[in-house]
């Protein structure tokens, strides 16, 4: 990878890393700029339209950093109950690991700009739509009509966003692990 294109990876990263922790709204470009360790006009080189095409790029990175561990997951995991109780366990170990500080990787972003930013509402559904699909491709795998499966899927991800809210508020990875036990 060119030096110039490790400059963006770094941004986007940093820029992902910060918007989950602390909030889209209360990261400013220069503490972005500062931790990456990227050039100024890096920033502005890769993303002219700045913050938001940041975010735009930061929601597309995590929202593929998730759906490629759903999809790794699914296919270790055939059965739907073993595929939960495993994304439950990694998600588990995500929130310990940040020690409760982060929750989804998008969630807080999109929170913050959506509607009002197109470009980052769209990259939203996208990633929040292939995360819906590979887990939907689980229970389809294991019986249900797709139809079902993709309501069931839903359902999942919407459990576990507020399974991480949970967890994040209580300091605790119970409430995520209470998912794969109910749903």
């Amino acid at each position: 990878m060119k030096k110039a294109e490790t400059h963006k990876q770094h941004l986007v990263r940093t820029a992902m890393r910060l918007f989950r922790r602390q909030g889209y709204a209360s990261t400013g470009l220069q503490q972005i700029l500062a931790e990456s360790g990227a050039p100024k006009g890096s920033l502005y080189y890769y993303f002219p339209q700045g913050k938001e095409a940041l975010g735009e790029a930061a929601v597309v990175m995590a929202g593929g950093m998730v759906q490629e561990m759903l999809s790794d997951l699914a296919a270790r995991h055939k059965s739907p109950k073993r595929f939960v109780r495993a994304y439950c366990k990694v998600m588990a170990g995500w929130m310990e690991e940040s020690g409760y500080g982060s929750g989804c990787p998008i969630a807080t972003t999109l929170l913050e700009t959506v509607p009002e930013s197109p470009a980052i509402t769209e990259s939203g559904r996208v990633a929040i739509d292939g995360w819906i699909d590979v887990i939907a491709g689980v229970l389809v795998n294991g019986d249900f009509d797709a139809k079902t499966a993709r309501r069931r899927a839903q359902l999942i991800v919407a459990a576990m966003e507020g399974a991480l809210i949970l967890s994040r508020v209580r300091q605790s990875s119970r409430p995520i692990l209470d998912v794969a036990d109910l749903i």
